[in-house]
């Protein structure tokens, strides 16, 4: 059994922004910040790292009542925004999924520093919700490689321990999605559909890199 956790922005879809929109409207709507959160990075990163720099920028406590408050409304933004933003599933994706969905030996899942009803809101949004059974989210941790273990602890116990590192692949756009792959033993494949660009990827070498998944092939032949 071959197992693929994709990462979602900039691996399977692109927002347009929807997901940073949400957050901003979620901070200002509940702790009245200004609209902009100035340097703070996204990509490659768990929604509750993020949300940690956003109210360290804006000086705002960080405590169980404040995240739950902000995750609540950002939540609720969500779908206006993912509306609102001219957004797109990224090349061959779809039919990637489509491809993979029908073998018996592939199983694919999640690994995504999205909390998890958002990553649920982003995927129903664009029509690909219904590939996707189990994975790790980052609604619990800072770090994306503790994600990764979740994800790994939810695939030995959907497959009864049998499955081998060698065997579970990590699908990413970001240097990150490499790295935590590593912190389970898993394989690589990053694709240049985000914000990093192909010769980025390439210098954190995973096993296979490619500019989109227009060309499944390369991917797939793992398979046979």
């Amino acid at each position: 059994m071959h197992i693929c956790l994709f990462d979602i922005d900039g691996t399977l879809l692109s927002s347009g922004g929807a997901g940073k929109a949400a957050m901003e409207a979620a901070l200002e709507s509940e702790f009245r910040t200004p609209p902009s959160a100035g340097g703070v990075p996204f990509s490659g990163r768990t929604d509750r790292a993020i949300t940690q720099d956003l109210f360290a920028f804006y000086g705002i406590e960080w405590s169980t009542a404040n995240w739950q408050r902000f995750l609540t409304a950002y939540l609720g933004h969500l779908p206006r925004c993912l509306a609102r933003h001219t957004g797109k599933v990224l090349p061959g994706i779809a039919e990637l999924l489509e491809v993979l969905v029908l073998r018996d030996r592939v199983a694919v899942g999640l690994l995504t520093g999205n909390v998890r009803d958002g990553a649920r809101l982003k995927l129903q949004h664009y029509g690909l919700f219904q590939h996707f059974r189990f994975g790790g989210f980052g609604d619990h941790y800072l770090d994306r490689d503790d994600v990764a273990r979740e994800a790994l602890t939810v695939i030995q116990r959907e497959f009864n321990g049998s499955v081998d590192g060698e065997r579970i692949w990590v699908i990413g756009d970001t240097p990150l999605d490499i790295r935590c792959a590593r912190a389970i033993g898993a394989r690589a494949v990053a694709v240049a559909t985000g914000f990093h660009s192909f010769d980025e990827l390439s210098n954190a070498r995973p096993d296979l890199v490619l500019a989109d998944f227009s060309d499944p092939a390369p991917l797939l032949d793992f398979f046979i």
